[in-house]
């Protein structure tokens, strides 16, 4: 069961979640705050800050040929209009291990975290705000674009602008569904300007956006409520990305999503769940891949997929039948560029802290010594096959 020839496969990861002492970052600022839903701080996380060269070199000899990484931005500009040198010639430097041991750096401009000043501005709430993170994206493109050959520009916001502004569970806290399709329409405009940015500056970058979509499937009576979830969570991004110049679309995917007349149902007793609460449906993936394709015409990057288990055989469990299914959606006709899993290694997980367990990669709390999971040689050997067994 073999993929198409150059086809991408690697491990993605996120600032926040495996550098550590992100301070300046709104995140930092609500998992400190005794009145979120947050269980632990991030801390020192994988303190990848310090060890990126040893485990790009480690993933490298897992198999792997690119690694999804984010450019923190409340490091590269801590303060409105001053941009730290010293953090965008760290970047490079992460930019430069990659290219020494064979990986395709696939950079995120802004995964969850915004700037502490940004926020205290309105953050995403207020569209004027766009021009703020259009000059964050030109000032990245013109110190980096060049060594840079892929940019998502947003990660998930969808998931950012639900879970901030309607589920309250993310910052800024909020529930007021207004105010989450007006973030929306902000997040829409600032994957165009971020866009706009790298394709007017200096390399050759292609560009796209990373997007959390679930396969709905809807029950008898849940017909109308599953349109309305699936246009507010995807056929918006969907419809922006289909008439924009994005070279791909970044499909994030974990599990389905039942829906009936009177709402999401929770798994049925007794099927399996992960660390998250999701049901193990690894061949979600395949939909949502179909769904995107069809829904844009664009190629197809998966940018996450994995799964939350201390039980290192279902995540490899997971992994085969979510390739499966991918196969599946290229066989169908679906272009399909690449398969990066989430995620690289165990890390901050946002407001669940560290108790779920993504990666392939075990890492340990007090010493941040790294170990290598039976999944990460079952998946090295998918990379390196450029298929399944």
């Amino acid at each position: 069961m073999n993929f198409p020839e150059g086809f991408i496969w690697g491990t993605a990861t996120a600032a926040h979640q495996i550098e550590g002492g992100n301070w300046n970052s709104d995140w930092w600022a609500w998992e400190h705050d005794p009145q979120s839903p947050c269980r632990e701080p991030s801390g020192d996380a994988c303190d990848f800050l310090h060890r990126y060269d040893d485990d790009l070199a480690l993933l490298a000899g897992l198999g792997q040929k690119a690694f999804r990484f984010s450019i923190e931005w409340a490091r590269v500009e801590p303060e409105e209009g001053e941009f730290s040198n010293a953090a965008l010639a760290y970047y490079r430097r992460v930019i430069d291990a990659c290219g020494r041991n064979g990986l395709t750096p696939v950079v995120t401009l802004h995964h969850f975290t915004s700037p502490r000043w940004f926020a205290a501005r309105g953050g995403w709430e207020r569209g004027e705000n766009i021009a703020y993170f259009r000059r964050y994206a030109e000032r990245i493109s013109r110190s980096l674009g060049e060594a840079i050959p892929w940019v998502c520009t947003l990660n998930e916001p969808n998931i950012v602008a639900r879970i901030g502004w309607q589920a309250g569970q993310f910052p800024p806290g909020k529930r007021d569904n207004a105010l989450r399709e007006q973030v929306d329409q902000n997040f829409i405009g600032a994957h165009a300007a971020a866009l706009e940015a790298f394709k007017s500056g200096p390399g050759a970058a292609k560009v796209g956006v990373c997007l959390a979509m679930t396969e709905y499937q809807a029950l008898e009576g849940g017909e109308e409520r599953t349109a309305r979830i699936r246009h507010q969570n995807h056929d918006i991004y969907l419809e922006a990305a289909k008439g924009d110049a994005s070279d791909f679309i970044g499909v994030q995917t974990y599990t389905r999503a039942r829906i009936a007349a009177g709402g999401t149902l929770a798994p049925e007793p007794g099927v399996e769940t992960t660390q998250m609460g999701y049901e193990f449906w690894p061949n979600a993936l395949g939909a949502t891949v179909r769904e995107a394709w069809t829904g844009t015409g664009k190629p197809v990057l998966v940018t996450e997929n994995g799964i939350g288990t201390e039980d290192d055989t279902r995540r490899i469990a997971f992994i085969s039948e979510a390739l499966r299914s991918l196969h599946g959606a290229i066989a169908d006709g679906a272009r399909v560029l690449g398969y990066i899993h989430w995620s690289a290694m165990d890390n901050f997980e946002w407001t669940l802290g560290y108790g779920p367990k993504f990666g392939l990669i075990a890492v340990d709390r007090e010493t941040f010594v790294r170990r290598a999971k039976p999944s990460a040689e079952f998946y090295a050997a998918i990379c390196r096959r450029n298929g399944l067994p």
